[in-house]
């Protein structure tokens, strides 16, 4: 029998692809070296029992948590879901990750094994074009809040279709990515500008300072000031 090591090995040739493993309570159990970089561990036993919420602010490791579940439930494979990671700089951007169940010697999924890339717009599938089409409609009006009904009629989609292309794409709520894409260009000014933080919140369609701060902190796991301490310069 063929060592099951050398499939996983193929993905060290692969430098934009990361490999993970996880066990049924979403444990990590396997990472490509790669993967270890990007979340700052020396060796394979440093993540080991680790979890997303080690690694990731608590929304987007709910996300990851319940694709997971969907594997887990489903026993089938989760194909090219589009997901905010982590960029050579630690700054959020669009990947696509994959995940396939494992089964046991009794067929019942006992983890499951995945990869994540880059989102080169690759994909080209119409609901998949519709789902990029939204997000390009969205990542260019991040300086206000949108309505459903605006993003959809811009889109040329009922509202009905857009919640479930954003749903189906990204596994959110078209509000839900609204918000995260906001949060995502207001940390790149923290990061980039020295404007306060409160001309940022403004710049990026928050009312106030405290809502800011709320969103920001319940998607990215901290402040604004404690990311932009932790990330500028």
């Amino acid at each position: 029998m063929a060592d099951p090591q050398v499939v996983r090995h193929l993905f060290e040739h692969l430098p934009e692809v990361f490999f993970f493993a996880k066990d049924r309570q979403s444990r990590l159990m396997a990472a490509s070296s790669n993967m270890l970089e990007r979340l700052g561990l020396k060796r394979e036993s440093d993540i080991v029992g680790r979890v997303d919420e080690d690694f990731f602010d608590p929304q987007t490791a709910q996300t990851f948590r319940e694709d997971d579940q969907i594997v887990f439930t489903s026993g089938k494979p989760l194909v090219s879901r589009l997901e905010m990671w982590y960029d050579e700089q630690r700054r959020p951007a669009w990947f696509l990750t994959t995940k396939m169940p494992v089964q046991g010697k009794d067929g019942s999924v006992v983890g499951l094994v995945g990869i994540t890339r880059p989102d080169a717009g690759t994909r080209s599938s119409a609901a998949t074009a519709e789902a990029r089409n939204i997000l390009a409609y969205l990542q260019k009006h991040t300086d206000r809040v949108l309505s459903t009904a605006e993003v959809a009629h811009a889109c040329g989609l009922s509202e009905r279709t857009l919640y479930r292309r954003v749903q189906e794409s990204l596994g959110v709520t078209p509000y839900e990515l609204m918000i995260r894409l906001r949060i995502q260009k207001a940390a790149e000014a923290l990061v980039k500008t020295r404007l306060q933080v409160i001309d940022v919140a403004l710049r990026h369609g928050f009312c106030d300072q405290s809502t800011f701060t709320q969103h920001f902190r319940k998607r990215m796991g901290m402040t604004p000031l404690q990311f932009r301490k932790q990330y500028q310069g």
